[in-house]
């Protein structure tokens, strides 16, 4: 078939199971680490540096997608993020020592870290502005919902299967990815070729990387003088690249995309929504086994309750949309993930099931709702010019706001308990109520930033009207 002829949705269906391939992957190994610590000859807890590897070469290497995917062509870029990632898979798989899973995780984070970017830079060229809240929702859902499948499917396939399989199944879908690719995708690029920035290269990838190494210090030993050194030397490099951009005529990272009122609004109040809205998926579970005594297995099919909000308000997202405006479904969803977080606090071990499985759905449909809205709003007013920089931009702050999410639920957790008992390997019901508190009421304050859009900001993508008597 030729490309010019393809269905619509056949490319926002390739991009969206990428997203899910890389998604997955990043939480899917969690439950399997015992396995594979034993059959590495290592102990569990060493075996974290693959987590820790594939999130920091992410974090690393997004800034330069763009980059490559102007200079290459977006085809050639997405389809070899795939390849990479497909071959890293088998690597994972056979692995016989622990550096070496370290080493192909390292190869993963690296396809990975082109397949996300690239493949919503793709989707945001080929889509109109009409049809962009539908599109959206299709590739978001995968980000939403392979973080909680993740950790089960992990545990499952060790269980009856291998922690093997965690890579192996990769394989056919990166094959089949690849061939979609070059028969869907156009290898579309920047007739400029701008050089590449080698020193905002460093120094964003040294902002990124240290910052990340920093919050999981902070989420596993609370703020220690380590934790807090990586975190600021993350961040003074982080300012370092601010004014680096600024100088530099091409720079990696455009932040000149910030003037655009709604790109500029949901790069802010977004990124911050974003972490609030991050750190439910490592608290929830974690007070359903700590605090109410659940297995993991029935702490994992509670929270498989916010995956079916997750995705339960997908069809809908387009036609509210249209009767509210962004503006008003922001403030008014954010209200409801606010308190949604809130009730996550008054459940206990006497809640009942349902009554649980509700809570976790409506956080759920929230988290779904503002999420799409963040990602669609953003690039509604970007010129179609400056659409791979503002891409990169917010594809690199998104993948810090995963970060920073767990951590700062755990730092809540670990300031609770040290201000109770000081034992941190004993938080108790109250210090997981405190915290669902203080992430409601900082969802609240997130939302003060969505005031400033216009009642008919994104108006060309949700089609909504303000009436002029108003």
């Amino acid at each position: 078939m030729n490309k010019s002829f393809a269905p619509s949705h056949i490319v926002p269906l390739i991009v969206a199971t990428a997203f899910f391939m890389e998604n997955l992957d990043g939480t899917v190994i969690t439950t399997a680490l015992p396995q594979m610590a034993q059959t590495l000859g290592v102990n569990a807890i060493d075996m974290s540096v693959g987590i820790t590897a594939y999130l920091i070469t992410l974090a690393v290497f997004i800034p330069v997608s763009g980059w490559l995917s102007d200079r290459l062509g977006s085809q050639t870029v997405f389809g070899s993020a795939v390849g990479i990632f497909t071959v890293a898979s088998v690597l994972c798989a056979i692995s016989q020592t622990v550096n070496q899973f370290m080493i192909a995780r390292i190869l993963q984070g690296i396809g990975g870290a082109m397949m996300v970017p690239v493949g919503r830079l793709i989707v945001l060229r080929t889509t109109p502005k009409s049809e962009l809240v539908k599109t959206i929702a299709l590739i978001t859902w995968p980000g939403l919902v392979a973080p909680v499948i993740g950790p089960p499917l992990g545990g499952f396939l060790t269980t009856y299967l291998s922690w093997h399989w965690i890579f192996i199944l990769n394989v056919p879908l990166g094959l089949l990815g690849i061939f979609l690719i070059r028969k869907y995708v156009s290898n579309a690029h920047q007739l400029e070729k701008r050089p590449l920035d080698y020193i905002g290269f460093l120094i964003i990838g040294s902002a990124l990387g240290f910052t990340i190494i920093g919050v999981e210090l902070v989420g596993s030993e609370g703020f220690s003088k380590q934790a807090i050194g990586y975190t600021a030397f993350g961040i003074i490099c982080g300012i370092a690249a601010w004014f680096h951009a600024k100088k530099h005529t091409h720079p990696l990272l455009d932040f000149s995309v910030l003037k655009v009122p709604t790109f500029g609004i949901t790069f802010f109040s977004g990124s911050f929504t974003r972490v609030l809205l991050g750190a439910t998926p490592f608290l929830a579970p974690l007070m359903f086994q700590i605090a109410f005594g659940y297995s993991a297995f029935m702490s994992g099919l509670l929270f498989f309750a916010a995956m079916l909000g997750n995705i339960g308000l997908k069809p809908l997202t387009p036609m509210l949309l249209e009767r509210f405006g962004f503006r008003n479904i922001m403030l008014g969803n954010g209200f409801i993930a606010a308190i949604a977080a809130m009730i996550c606090g008054m459940l206990s071990r006497d809640s009942s099931i349902i009554g649980i499985i509700l809570a976790m759905f409506i956080y759920g449909v929230s988290r779904s709702m503002q999420f799409t809205c963040i990602q669609t709003l953003a690039f509604v007013d970007i010129p179609p010019e400056k659409m791979s920089g503002a891409n990169t931009l917010f594809s690199t702050i998104g993948q810090l706001a995963q970060g920073i999410g767990v951590a700062l639920g755990a730092a809540i957790i670990h300031i609770t308990v040290i201000a109770r008992d000081g034992n941190i390997n004993n938080p108790s019901a109250l210090d997981f109520r405190i915290t669902f508190f203080v992430v409601g009421a900082l969802i609240f304050i997130s939302l003060k930033g969505y005031l400033k859009l216009k009642p008919d900001a994104g108006s060309a993508a949700s089609k909504h009207r303000v009436s002029t008597s108003a």
